[in-house]
């Protein structure tokens, strides 16, 4: 999968070394963004759109955002409502949207409940490409999907 999205791919900054290295191997560019610590180390979809502007503007081809939740090592977990946000931005921007979950069932918050991307893009029936993971070295059960809804 990895081979067809290079061109670039929209990485978090301080990332799982997998995305980064598996980039570099097919010559792919890394176009970082960063987590928003005052708001929960939450993802402002104003800075993904300036990254993304940013990256088109250098004649980078983005075609992948990487998300990482619940996050690893903040254990933060993304609301409801950014995660909506966020496939919204991969809908208008036409990104395929590569969801890191395999950390779902390590929920230590009693304020936030752990949401798939899949839920939320079924709930708000948002045309994205969507690519789930999740591990059973990281937990006993979980969802994992690849969904396109058009």
């Amino acid at each position: 999968m990895l081979r067809s999205l290079v061109g670039s791919e929209m990485c978090i900054r301080d990332r799982y070394p997998l995305y980064s290295s598996g980039l570099t191997l097919r010559d792919g560019v890394a176009v970082p963004y960063y987590l928003d610590e005052a708001n929960e180390w939450g993802m402002s979809v104003e800075s993904l759109q300036q990254a993304l502007d940013s990256a088109r503007a250098e004649g980078t081809a983005v075609k992948a955002l990487v998300v990482i939740n619940p996050g690893n090592p903040t254990g933060q977990l993304l609301t409801y409502e950014n995660m909506a946000g966020i496939l919204e931005f991969c809908a208008k921007e036409s990104i395929v949207l590569f969801a890191d979950e395999v950390y779902q069932t390590n929920n230590y918050t009693d304020d936030r409940v752990w949401h798939s991307f899949r839920k939320v893009m079924l709930d708000k029936q948002l045309p994205v490409q969507l690519v789930s993971f999740h591990s059973t070295s990281k937990g006993y059960f979980g969802a994992v999907s690849y969904t396109h809804l058009t």
